[in-house]
C-alpha cells in the first residue's frame, strides 16, 4: 500500500482508499500512481492506493473470496493505522475503476457479510485478511468495522454477468496475458452450473440491502459513454437499483470515453491517455467528495 498526504497544514484529513483494476488478472497499484498523486496533490484527501492478490497469485490458486478479502482487510488496517498518517478513521470513502470498482461495492455491500469460516456454499460470507489485533471476523461485522462514509465505483465490473460470459474459460485473453490457465475462480471444485449461490455473493447488484434494513453511504458511479467492457446500460442499472432501495447514488458518464480512463500512462489498445483523460474526471470526484466531507459542492 502507499499512503500519500496532502502537504497543508491539517491535523487531520478525510481518506481514500483506492483499488485498481484489471480483471482480477492484470496490473498492480502502480496503474493508479497518477489518479492517487492527483488527488492527494489537488485535494484534501490522505489517499491510500492498495494492491491485492490476483487471481494468478500463488500458482494461480488464489479465489475470488480471498480477493475480496484482501480489499476488506486493507480498508481495516487503514481504520487501524491511518492516524499515523494524518488521516481520520472516521471519515473514510473507497474508490476503484472496473474490478477495482467491483470491490468498492462489495465492501459497502457486503462489509457485515464476515465469517471466521472458509467461503463455501455452507458459508456465503468472507474472512478478512487483515484483523484488528483480538478481534475476530464477527467481532468486526458486529460493530460494522467495514462502514465507509462515502464510495466512488468507476465503471464498475459486473462479476456475475461476467462469470455468464465466459470470464472463467481459458478462452478469456486476460488468463493468457497473465500466462495462466482459465479456471473457476473458487476453485475447481465450484462451477457457476452447480454453485451459483458463492457467485450470486460476490455479484453487488445482488446484495444491495434497503435502506430501512441497512443504510448504504452516498455514492458516484462513473462510467465512459464508449466502453465496451462496463456499459453505460450496466452501470445504469445499478445506479437505479441504488436509488429503488433507498440509497443515496450519482450517475456521471464521461462522453467520448472508453475503459480504463483513470489508468496512469497509456492505454494503446484502449486510447486512454492520463494526462488528456483522466483529470476531468478526476475533478468531478473530488468534487463529490468534497460535497461528502467538506459540504463544499
Amino acid at each position: 500500500m502507499d499512503i500519500y498526504t496532502p502537504k497543508s497544514d491539517s491535523e487531520s484529513y478525510p481518506v481514500v482508499v483506492m483499488f485498481h483494476g484489471g480483471g482480477y488478472l492484470l496490473n498492480d497499484k502502480s496503474i493508479m500512481d497518477q489518479p492517487a498523486a492527483y488527488l492527494a496533490t489537488n485535494s484534501e484527501y490522505v489517499v491510500c492506493n492498495v494492491n491485492y492478490r490476483l487471481l494468478s497469485d500463488n500458482d494461480n490458486t488464489t479465489t475470488l473470496d480471498e480477493i475480496v478479502g484482501d480489499a476488506f482487510g486493507a480498508v481495516l488496517w487503514v481504520k487501524e493505522n491511518i492516524a499515523d498518517y494524518a488521516g481520520d478513521n472516521t471519515r473514510v470513502a473507497v474508490t476503484g475503476d472496473s474490478a477495482g470498482g467491483h470491490l468498492c461495492a462489495m465492501i459497502v455491500n457486503m462489509g457485515t457479510e464476515l465469517s471466521s469460516r472458509v467461503f463455501s456454499p455452507e458459508s456465503l460470507k468472507f474472512s478478512p485478511t487483515y484483523l484488528p489485533a483480538k478481534e475476530s471476523a464477527e467481532d468486526v461485522s458486529a460493530k460494522d468495522g467495514l462502514d465507509v462514509q462515502a464510495a466512488i465505483l468507476s465503471y464498475p465490473y459486473d462479476f456475475y454477468e461476467g462469470a455468464i460470459n465466459g470470464f472463467e474459460s481459458a478462452l478469456n485473453p486476460l488468463w493468457q496475458v497473465n500466462g495462466a490457465i482459465g479456471r473457476g475462480v473458487f476453485g475447481d471444485q465450484y462451477s457457476l452450473v452447480d454453485n451459483q449461490s458463492m457467485y450470486r455473493a460476490v455479484s453487488p447488484k445482488d446484495n444491495i440491502p434497503l435502506s430501512e434494513n441497512r443504510h448504504l453511504p452516498p455514492q458516484l458511479l462513473t462510467v465512459g459513454s464508449e466502453d465496451p467492457l462496463v456499459t453505460p446500460e450496466s452501470v445504469k442499472a445499478y445506479h437505479a437499483a441504488l436509488q429503488q432501495a433507498g440509497h443515496e447514488a450519482q450517475y456521471w458518464e464521461y462522453v467520448g470515453k472508453s475503459h480504463a480512463f483513470l489508468d496512469s500512462g497509456s492505454n494503446l489498445i484502449l486510447g486512454s491517455n492520463f494526462e488528456a483523460d483522466a483529470p476531468p474526471a478526476l475533478d468531478v470526484i473530488i468534487s463529490f467528495l468534497d460535497e461528502t466531507f467538506y459540504g463544499e459542492p
